[in-house]
């Protein structure tokens, strides 16, 4: 069976990492974006997207299916957006529309990258934005949906000082520091092993399975993601 993937986000902290390593697991790799991944294989495809506000028009030609798995990376700032409500576009609308296109090309498998501090109640809009996020993608009823809730995440972060400064800060101390706690900082590498690994044990879960798959949602925390892809010393 020729196994596909779709992903947006692809050229963002998490997902120019994903790229690769789904590259590797899938036959084929469909990358939608606004500018091409650094990492390009012969089993990509690539689809320019100028507007994520005319991605219905870019899914016309794009040949997912009930066998292809779907894939968000897709995230930005109030900062780097310009607004709140550019922001709420974004992180929001823009994903839950890339899921429901894919749900009406018949994808059964969705992996939706959020935050560790996704919270509907929180008094941060960021926050909030993400869990709102992941209720409206709950709500499609994907017949798998996991969600991985990363801590920060350590990497070159491109207009986000906050996090830059919070990395430098936490280099100085992290030898102190357990992989056990769950507020431990985790590379975008790891984060990226993490929605692979996830996607390949669903696929092995479902391979041979005979009765009809339920509805699940997986919801894989920061020390999960941790454990998951600790190196053996």
């Amino acid at each position: 069976m020729q196994r596909k993937a779709i992903l947006i986000g692809a050229t963002g902290l998490v997902g120019q990492h994903l790229v690769k390593q789904l590259s590797e697991l899938y036959d084929t790799l469909i990358v939608i974006a606004r500018r091409p991944p650094r990492y390009i294989n012969a089993s990509m495809r690539f689809y320019q997207v100028n507007d994520f506000d005319n991605l219905a028009e870019i899914f016309a030609s794009v040949g997912a299916d009930s066998k292809t798995d779907a894939f968000s990376c897709l995230g930005t700032t109030k900062k780097q957006a310009g607004s709140d409500e550019a922001f709420r576009k974004i992180d929001h609308d823009y994903n839950v529309n890339f899921a429901k296109l894919c749900q009406d090309k018949g994808v059964e498998n969705f992996f939706l990258l959020s935050s560790m501090n996704a919270d509907i109640d929180s008094r941060f809009l960021y926050n909030r934005v993400k869990a709102e996020t992941e209720q409206s993608i709950m709500a499609l009823g994907f017949k798998q949906l996991v969600i991985l809730r990363p801590s920060l995440l350590l990497g070159k972060h491109k207009g986000r000082p906050l996090e830059s400064f919070g990395q430098k800060a936490f280099k100085l101390i992290s030898p102190l520091v357990s992989e056990s706690l769950s507020l431990h900082p985790i590379s975008a590498k790891r984060v990226a092993s993490a929605m692979a690994m996830s996607a390949h044990e669903v696929y092995q879960r479902n391979k041979y399975r005979s009765e009809p798959a339920i509805q699940t949602t997986d919801i894989i925390e920061n020390k999960q993601m941790l454990a998951m892809t600790k190196v053996k010393k």
